[in-house]
C-alpha cells in the first residue's frame, strides 16, 4: 500500500474552540467525524483514511489493534473512535451476541487541532486542506443554528422499574455471591428529533467535564461530557485512571452545595462504594504495571449537575506492555460496571434488558507515539438505529436504598437533559 503524508497549515484564531469545532462539523465536509476535548486541546478527525474494527470474534486480544494501526499508510497518525460496553465481556472471554462492532477506530484523512489560540490543520488531500483553512479562518458572531434558545422538556422520573431492578441487584449483593457492587443504569428516551451539535454546544457550556466529545462514526451518533477517564497512557509508559464513585447534587446554592459536600465526605455508603472501586482500579493496573499507587484519594470534583468523590491511580507499564494492554486491563471502568466486573456483566444485561452499546464504554484517541486517552461515556446523548436517548446509572452496594439510587440517576441526568436542543423542522 502506498504511503501518504499529511499536508499541514498553521493558523491563529480568536474563535472559541467549542464554537469552531461545532461550526466545522456543521460545514458538511465530513461523512464521519469525532470531536474530542482533552484538557486545553480540542481536536477533530474527519473522513476515514484507515479503519480498524473489532467484533466479538476477534476482540479478546487488543494487541491486534496496535498491530493494525501500525500498518496504516500514513506517518504521524492519530486515531479516533469508540469502544462499546460489550467489549468488556468479550475481553473476559464471555459470549457477546450480535455482529455489531465492539471497537471502531478511524485514522482521519482530515484533522484540526486547536490549543491556546493556535490551529493545526492537516489533510492528505491538498484541495481539502485549502478548504479547511478557509473554514477555520476567523468568522463573525455565532450563528443561531449553533446556539438556539429552544430546549426540550424531558421528565426525569423513571417510568419503568428501576427501583425494582435496584432491589433485585441488592438481593444479589447481599447474598452468597461474589458481587460487592453493581452500577445499574436506566434509559431516558428523547421523544422528538434532537440537534446533537447544538446540544453539544449548550451542554458543554453548562458542564465541567474531564473530557467532552461529539461524534458520528460507525452508525453511532453521540455528544457527551465525560466526568472521568478510563485510561490515560503516555508515550513513556505512564498509566493513569481516575475513578469517580460517590455522588451528591450540585444545586446552585453555595451553602447547600457545601452542606451536600460534607454529607458526601461523611456518608459510609458513598465512601465504601468509592473505596472498593479504587481497590479494583489498583488491581486492574497491577496486571500490566509495576507498583501502582493512589496519588490522590477521596477528593471532591464538580461535574456539571453533581459532585463526586474522586481518586487518581497511576502506574508504569512493565516491559512488553503497551497502551492497548493498559486499556484492556482497565476497560470497562469499574465505576460503571461492578466489583468484581465479570459477575456484574450478566446481572446488568438481565436487569437492564438490553446491550448498553456506547453507554459506559469509551470514546478515545491514540497515536503513533504510544499515547492513548480514553473517556468514560457517561452524561451523554445517543442516537442509533432511529432511537435517541439519555442514560444514567448509580452504584448499588449493600447500604443502598432504591429510592436514593433513583434520585442519583435524576441528579446525573440533569447534566444533559436541560440542554437538549430540538431539531429545527
Amino acid at each position: 500500500m502506498n504511503r501518504r503524508s499529511y499536508r499541514e497549515a498553521r493558523l491563529d484564531t480568536r474563535e472559541e474552540p467549542l464554537h469552531l469545532m461545532a461550526r466545522l462539523v456543521r460545514s458538511g465536509m465530513f461523512d464521519s467525524y469525532v470531536v474530542y476535548e482533552s484538557g486545553s486541546q480540542w481536536s477533530l478527525g474527519g473522513g476515514a483514511l484507515a479503519t480498524v474494527r473489532l467484533g466479538a470474534d476477534d476482540a479478546a486480544d487488543l494487541s491486534r489493534v496496535g498491530e493494525r494501526l501500525a500498518a496504516v499508510p500514513v506517518d504521524d497518525w492519530r486515531a479516533y473512535g469508540w469502544a462499546t460496553f460489550e467489549l468488556g465481556p468479550a475481553l473476559a472471554g464471555m459470549d457477546v451476541p450480535g455482529d455489531t462492532p465492539l471497537l471502531h477506530l478511524m485514522v482521519p484523512a482530515d484533522e484540526v487541532r486547536v490549543e491556546g489560540g493556535r490551529v493545526l490543520v492537516r489533510s492528505t488531500d491538498p484541495e481539502r486542506l485549502d478548504r479547511l483553512v478557509r473554514l477555520v479562518r476567523p468568522v463573525g458572531t455565532a450563528g443561531d443554528d449553533l446556539e438556539p434558545a429552544d430546549r426540550m422538556s424531558l421528565p426525569l422520573d423513571d417510568a419503568g422499574d428501576y427501583r425494582a431492578a435496584v432491589a433485585a441487584a441488592l438481593r444479589e449483593i447481599t447474598g452468597d455471591g461474589p458481587l460487592h457492587k453493581v452500577v445499574l443504569s436506566r434509559r431516558l428516551p428523547v421523544p422528538t428529533e434532537a440537534d446533537l451539535v447544538a446540544t453539544f454546544v449548550a451542554g458543554r457550556r453548562a458542564n465541567t467535564p474531564a473530557r467532552s466529545f461529539l461524534l458520528d462514526l460507525g452508525g453511532i451518533e453521540a455528544a457527551g461530557f465525560s466526568p472521568e477517564t478510563v485510561a490515560e497512557v503516555t508515550g513513556d509508559g505512564t498509566v493513569t485512571t481516575r475513578p469517580l464513585a460517590g455522588t451528591r447534587a450540585l444545586t446552585g446554592s453555595a451553602a447547600e452545595d457545601t452542606r451536600l459536600r460534607a454529607e458526601l465526605l461523611g456518608d459510609p455508603k458513598e465512601i465504601h462504594e468509592h473505596a472498593i472501586s479504587v481497590k479494583l482500579a489498583l488491581e486492574d493496573l497491577a496486571a500490566v504495571c509495576d507498583d501502582p499507587q493512589v496519588s490522590e484519594y477521596l477528593t471532591v470534583l464538580e461535574r456539571g449537575s453533581v459532585q463526586h468523590l474522586a481518586s487518581t491511580v497511576t502506574g508504569r507499564l512493565r516491559p512488553g506492555h503497551g497502551p492497548w494492554q493498559a486499556f484492556a486491563a482497565l476497560f470497562p471502568a469499574v465505576t460503571a460496571t461492578g466489583v468484581p466486573k465479570a459477575p456484574a456483566y450478566p446481572l446488568l444485561r438481565s436487569l437492564e434488558g438490553r446491550p448498553r452499546g456506547l453507554y459506559a464504554g469509551a470514546v478515545l484517541t491514540c497515536d503513533a507515539l504510544g499515547n492513548l486517552d480514553a473517556a468514560l461515556v457517561l452524561r451523554s446523548i445517543f442516537r442509533h438505529d432511529g432511537h435517541c436517548w439519555l442514560q444514567a446509572g448509580a452504584g448499588v452496594v449493600r447500604q443502598s436504598r432504591p429510592e436514593r439510587e433513583h434520585t442519583e440517576t435524576c441528579e446525573k441526568l440533569r447534566s444533559v437533559a436541560p440542554h437538549v436542543v430540538p431539531a429545527r423542522r
